[in-house]
């Protein structure tokens, strides 16, 4: 049971770090965001809209981006996710 307990609790300090990292904050003002953060904003997108819910600010896709490179970044991000596509592939012979 305490391993369990564990488990949950990182996962809860995950989520509460990554919300630092959502897209809609105002931060890019200067310069916007390109590929890399198109591809954390796309991982995640889902706690973002969950999010956006309750906080009309955060948004799922940041509107100051440099174009193109950042939608790929953050499509490549949400039909990848963190690899779950490969991870659930069974090998056949």
């Amino acid at each position: 049971m305490p391993k369990k307990i564990l488990v949950i609790a990182v996962l809860v300090i995950m989520v509460l770090t990554m919300t630092g990292c959502l897209p809609g904050d105002s931060r890019y003002d200067d310069r916007p965001a390109g590929f890399l953060w198109g591809v954390w904003h796309g991982w995640t997108a889902p706690i973002s809209l969950i999010i956006q819910l309750f906080k009309p600010l955060v948004r799922v896709y940041e509107v100051n981006n440099t174009g193109w490179w950042y939608d790929f970044g953050f499509y490549i991000a949400i039909v990848g996710g963190f690899g779950g596509l490969a991870l659930t592939r069974s090998k056949r012979d």
